[in-house]
């Protein structure tokens, strides 16, 4: 099965996957609608991840919404662009809260996530917040009891390339991690884990931004005579490093998080792309296998947008799913109704994809791999 993960300018905030998804844009709304948002990077962010989680949340909204809407209520949703800056994301955090919505979905940013819990807007304003993205453990532990995480985090992400690597017949991979959060938190997942699985790490090399400082690691590497190498930081740095790796000579597979679009790096390293294997947190969103993937795609296609869709599409429709489910258990649609019933309704399969926040904030251990083939598609 393939997916071919799109990549997008800044003008297509409205855009589909490849056709314009035809939604109203919902703001503030009547009294019988349950009002959530999103704030996000629509502009700023080298890679459409919030652009591409807003449509599947929309599809997964409009789809909800046609069969009734919860309880009899429709959702109603409001975007706010954060320009990927923390100060921004603080700023619009405070607008959004002057909607009084019930829920807020799907935040990018390791940056913005840290100043919400060190600004402890969560304790500041009644809200809860479902699918925080990245993954780190740093915002993950302790977190916040109202900051929801539906995707696996980083430190599951690094296991489970570590764990295809070795069935592969691997024994040493070399890392190279920016000198970031989310770089930092990986490189210390990669060291437990590797240490747990008798995987030798060589070498381990931190990089700030710059494509000098990249191929002078690349050449490290190389010298080194890894089987692999695993990439950990932001998707520029990640798409530059595949660039580096394979203009140095690495012919093996090179592996990164989830944040990387493939499309991104395609377009960085061109055809050094292939053989760049990424984790995944959700299903392969263009498979037919799961009910779960057949009703994204007839969502998706009712909104206007044709396929193929990525993975940021199909992780903004099923946090949506996770939030009306919640919401449908809840007494009542509040925030504090809606953390209760999320905790109490234990493991929720959405149709081949399981969650369950009964044991903490963390609802899915979902992690797959997928490999970029020649053409720059996702082989699962």
């Amino acid at each position: 099965m393939h997916g071919k993960p799109l990549l997008r300018r800044r003008t297509v905030l409205a855009g589909g996957a490849s056709a314009v998804i035809a939604l109203p844009r919902l703001g503030r709304a009547d009294g019988a609608d349950i009002v959530v948002g999103q704030i996000g990077p629509f502009t700023g962010m080298p890679a459409p991840d919030a652009v591409h989680l807003n449509q599947g949340i929309k599809a997964a909204l409009a789809q909800i919404n046609a069969a009734g809407g919860v309880n009899g209520r429709p959702l109603a949703l409001f975007e706010l662009d954060d320009g990927y800056k923390d100060e921004g994301f603080v700023r619009q955090f405070d607008e959004a809260m002057k909607r009084r919505p019930v829920a807020l979905l799907a935040p990018v940013g390791t940056r913005s996530i840290q100043r919400m819990l060190e600004d402890k807007l969560l304790d500041r304003y009644d809200v809860a917040v479902l699918d925080a993205i990245p993954g780190a453990e740093s915002l993950r532990n302790p977190g916040h009891p109202r900051l929801f995480h539906v995707r696996a985090g980083d430190r599951q992400q690094v296991e489970g390339i570590i764990r295809h690597a070795v069935t592969l017949g691997t024994a040493r991979i070399a890392v190279v991690y920016q000198d970031v959060p989310i770089g930092k938190s990986g490189m210390a997942a990669a060291t437990d884990v590797a240490a747990g699985l008798g995987v030798k790490l060589l070498p381990i090399l931190q990089v700030a931004d710059g494509a000098g400082q990249l191929a002078e690691a690349a050449g490290c590497v190389m010298a080194s005579q890894p089987q692999c190498a695993l990439l950990l930081g932001a998707p520029r740095f990640v798409a530059d490093g595949v660039a580096a790796l394979r203009h140095a000579g690495l012919g093996g597979l090179v592996y990164a998080l989830s944040y990387a679009p493939a499309a991104l790096i395609r377009q960085v390293a061109g055809s050094a792309a292939r053989g760049v294997a990424l984790a995944q947190v959700c299903p392969n969103p263009n498979g037919a296998t799961m009910a779960l993937q057949r009703a994204f795609q007839s969502a998706m296609k009712a909104a206007g947008a044709s396929g193929p869709y990525n993975a940021f599409h199909f992780e903004g429709y099923i946090t949506a799913c996770v939030l009306a489910e919640g919401l449908r258990r809840a007494q009542e649609p509040t925030p504090a109704a809606l953390v209760r019933s999320l905790r109490a309704m234990g493991e929720y399969d959405l149709g081949g994809y399981r969650v369950n926040f009964a044991k903490g904030n963390v609802g899915s251990s979902f992690v797959d791999i997928a490999i970029i083939d020649g053409s720059g598609q996702l082989v699962y």
